[in-house]
């Protein structure tokens, strides 16, 4: 049992003496749980922190009351940051994922909308163009749409001007109507009669079960056309772009730990000296090992997305050049990312435990697990910072999105500035001995 026991200690004692490993296998647990915990909620309680603001676009086309009061309505509310733009610009930017959603007020909406409160017109149609890999928002926005809506609808035909105007037109109708019978004109009439004395009266309490504000409500007074704005004209959204494009940079990230601790593991065998006696100065040696991983890196990504293609049907509906010179920077920054970690675990062991958390870091904030959308406001002009969201929204916009090559300009540019600074710290740092 001595031995046993012994056995145990060795175990515990090489654990802990390792601080860098204990270092991290304590902080992942808790830097991901605070994160997701922090997404979703928090710690309940007197929260104070700011609302996730709905960037969406509303285009006006008919400026009447009713729609100016709607995009009022809309505007007062703590769930959207509403923007106002022309149709062509609103477009662009769901496309470019700027903003979620479109909504395109019609012409004659304020005119219209009334008069389908009772079913004597036809309803207007208010058209929404979102972007369909955050279709979740689609609901969310056609709901806080219906409900301003119909606030605005029913305030201005409700009011005294609107009654008067609104109940005016419905009786010219039924009056010179010849396909209402007789006895339904005399029923229609009476209930305008009623309304209009129901209107007049100040005494109804505000925020009455069934009511807006004190006055009546009826049916939606308009209809909604959802439109997909992506690439391919009558081409539907493919989920899997978005879910391929994460994947792929979280496990090719994972294809970088390897390429660092396979050069540990070369260090420690010795082989770096033998090739250093070539001889072979420590730059050709690296510069090689970032071009070697960078090559690989290329590639499994190319088979990644060719599988994609013939099984699951996406397509660089973009640039197809975009589409490789963000692949090509992608895995340039992943050979560098490897190299870094190397230099600065410095041996197989503590590196794999940086590289770990490290990893995760990058994937969860550059949205491959949870969209960037859903981050607090803060937490989303921060990521602009990580490379792998921009790694992500540039395969998403040379894929599913459409857009031409100045759109891979930044993310290409962002990914090598990230890969020249990891190589040049990893040149600088990285020990040619254990």
């Amino acid at each position: 049992m001595n031995a046993f026991f012994a056995l145990i200690r060795k175990d515990l004692r090489l654990y802990f003496t390792n601080r860098r490993a204990l270092l991290v296998n304590l902080a992942l647990p808790i830097v991901i749980a605070a994160f997701f915990g922090a997404l979703f909620g928090g710690g309940g309680g007197n929260d104070k922190r700011k609302t996730v603001r709905i960037p969406v676009a509303v285009v006006d086309l008919d400026r009447s009351k009713i729609s100016t009061a709607l995009i009022k309505n809309l505007s007062s509310d703590a769930a959207f940051d509403i923007q106002s733009l022309t149709e062509p610009d609103a477009i662009d930017q769901v496309r470019r994922g700027k903003i979620r959603a479109a909504v395109v007020i019609p012409e004659k909406f304020g005119a219209q909308a009334p008069r389908a409160l009772f079913g004597a017109g036809v309803k207007p149609q208010i058209t929404v163009h979102f972007d369909p890999s955050q279709s979740m928002v689609m609901a969310m926005v056609k709901g806080m749409l219906a409900q301003h809506a119909m606030r605005a609808v029913t305030e201005t035909a409700f009011s005294a001007e609107g009654a008067t105007k609104v109940f005016g037109d419905f009786r010219a109708q039924v009056a010179t109507s010849g396909d209402i019978g007789e006895a339904r004109k005399r029923d229609l009439l009476t209930m305008f009669d009623s309304i209009e004395r129901v209107q007049s009266r100040d005494d109804a309490p505000a925020g009455t079960a069934g009511t807006a504000g004190g006055k009546p409500t009826f049916d939606l007074p308009f209809s909604t056309r959802e439109l997909e704005v992506a690439a391919g004209g009558e081409r539907k959204y493919n989920s899997f772009s978005h879910s391929l494009a994460g994947m792929s940079v979280q496990f090719m990230l994972f294809l970088g730990i390897e390429f660092g601790v396979n050069l540990l593991l070369a260090r420690r065998l010795g082989l770096w000296k033998r090739l250093r006696a070539a001889p072979l100065s420590r730059t050709t040696l690296l510069g090689a090992t970032i071009a070697g991983g960078t090559l690989i890196t290329a590639i499994m990504m190319t088979i990644i997305y060719l599988i994609g293609m013939l099984v699951f049907g996406l397509r660089i509906d973009g640039s197809v050049a975009g589409f490789f010179g963000v692949v090509v920077a992608f895995a340039l920054f992943t050979a560098t990312f490897g190299l870094l970690i190397a230099s600065i675990g410095n041996t197989p062991e503590a590196s794999r435990g940086i590289a770990v958390f490290a990893t995760l870091i990058l994937v969860m904030l550059g949205g491959a697990w949870v969209p960037s959308f859903v981050f607090p406001e803060w937490l989303q002009s921060a990521t602009l910072a990580v490379p792998t969201r921009w790694a992500i929204d540039g395969l998403a916009a040379m894929t599913w999105r459409g857009l031409g090559i100045d759109a891979a300009l930044a993310p290409m540019g962002v990914l090598l500035l990230f890969a020249a600074a990891f190589g040049a710290i990893a040149l600088w740092r990285f020990k040619w001995e254990e």
